[in-house]
């Protein structure tokens, strides 16, 4: 069990030396391995945690808060692997209490390798074999649908733009993918699940990461379009195919939108959902990477307003530079 590789003692230690402008430099030094939209992935670098990815959360103010991101955590992550069939890496959660300043989840997953995540993958791939991978991650995606088609009250979401899905064991020697081909979906530590239309996580947790002068801004334009979109098939493809863009493989976009389109008439054909367009790619792309690309601008202007003007810590690990 991956608990008991997690040395939680060299963790409240990493924790007390760690430092978020430069974690490299750290009293225990980290390597980031992956960024996010909000959050930063690394690895510890002590013998005793390879092959461990780390996701730090120092957002909670309560241990009742604590109590009841953990238990969503749980259960979302129970119902993707059990009950609706998806495969997440095996996973843990450690509590830090830190002396000042929020106290912490530190959400642990197995490392994967690099070379078999999703967006890596599809750097060395021809358009014809993108489409096939697409067209597994699309079958693996609606099972989500159809777990969701068959509740009266609760509803899962899924954020499965393509560097949040893996390759178990790397790309297929065969260079093809098919229903033998296992995905894995990585994105399990921000708990999308609603019931009877209540999100059940307190989206003022991840608003505790945005600059104080904007939560506000965040809550009132953004926030229910951009937790919305995690439940509706069409736009969720749509994130799908506008993250080519992102990951520099515009030239399979069309491609794209013309396999989702089939994909819907046929496979998802019960669901009845509107085909997509160019347009509305482009135009989804260009909205998403201007809020996106704002808020991490404004979030380090309030590290700079914290650390150089104001002189207090500033507790979160930014991503760098972000190719869009």
């Amino acid at each position: 069990m991956i608990e008991d590789r997690i040395d939680i003692e060299l963790l409240k230690r990493f924790e007390e030396g760690l430092d978020p402008l430069s974690p490299h430099r750290s009293k225990i030094p980290a390597r980031i391995i992956g960024y996010g939209e909000i959050s930063t992935i690394f690895e510890i670098q002590d013998h005793s945690q390879q092959g461990l990815a780390f996701k730090r959360l120092p957002i909670f103010r309560s241990r009742m808060e604590m109590d009841q991101y953990e238990e969503l955590f749980l259960e979302y992550n129970r119902l993707l692997s059990e009950d609706i069939g998806l495969h997440v890496p095996p996973y843990g959660l450690v509590r830090i209490y830190p002396a000042g300043g929020n106290m912490v989840i530190y959400n642990v997953q197995e490392k994967l390798p690099a070379d078999s995540i999703c967006n890596r993958i599809i750097r060395d791939l021809d358009n014809k074999s993108i489409v096939n991978l697409a067209i597994c991650i699309l079958r693996a995606m609606k099972k989500v649908w159809l777990f969701n088609a068959s509740q009266t009250r609760k509803k899962i979401g899924l954020d499965s733009q393509i560097s949040n899905w893996a390759i178990a064991g790397g790309m297929p020697v065969s260079n093809t993918f098919n229903e033998d081909t296992q995905f894995i979906y990585l994105d399990t530590g921000t708990p999308l699940m609603r019931i009877n239309g209540v999100e059940q996580i307190n989206p003022d947790l991840f608003l505790r990461s945005a600059p104080s002068f904007l939560v506000w801004l965040i809550k009132w334009f953004f926030l229910d379009d951009i937790l919305d979109r995690y439940y509706d098939f069409h736009l969720v493809v749509v994130d799908l195919i506008a993250n080519l863009y992102k990951e520099q493989k515009s030239e399979a976009v069309l491609l794209l939108i013309e396999t989702a389109n089939n994909f819907f008439a046929t496979e998802l054909a019960e669901f009845h959902l509107n085909p997509i367009t160019l347009k509305e790619v482009r135009s989804y792309y260009r909205e998403d990477a201007f809020i996106w690309s704002l808020y991490l601008a404004l979030r380090r202007f309030d590290r700079f307003l914290h650390t150089k003007i104001l002189r207090k810590p500033y507790q979160y690990i930014l991503p760098g530079k972000i190719r869009r």
